[in-house]
């Protein structure tokens, strides 16, 4: 029994897919995708500017209450853990994704696309 190319294949990244057998809306959704993980980047940053003014606002403006001052560098230290892991994350997204489109050529998909309106006509 003769096993196919597909199995012999392995898959180069976390998604188990092979970039040859992607086709150019495949490659629209990673576009998405890699949109999608930069927009989540930028909401843990502004969570974290958010949280962190908060804390730097308790910090300097109520200095009086002892209890808010520790309270404001308490939201200041987690809004610098949320940019850490929101940056970490962004990384590790980034590098699995980019590993789904090391191979794509447009111009293959464009030169299929021709042909296929010029039967239609």
């Amino acid at each position: 029994m003769k096993k196919s190319n597909r199995l012999k294949k392995e898959p180069i990244s976390v998604f188990n897919v092979n970039t040859d057998d992607l086709k150019m809306s495949d490659h629209l959704a990673v576009d998405r995708t890699s949109l999608a993980n930069e927009r989540t980047f930028l909401a843990y940053v502004r969570s974290a500017l958010a949280i962190s003014a908060v804390g730097f606002g308790l910090i300097k403006v109520i200095e009086t209450t002892p209890a808010l001052v520790v309270f404001g560098w308490i939201l200041f230290s987690i809004g610098i853990v949320v940019l850490v892991i929101g940056t970490i994350r962004f990384f590790q997204f980034r590098k699995s994704i980019s590993s789904l489109i090391c191979k794509y050529s447009i111009n293959e998909d464009l030169e299929n696309l021709e042909i296929k309106i010029e039967d239609e006509k």
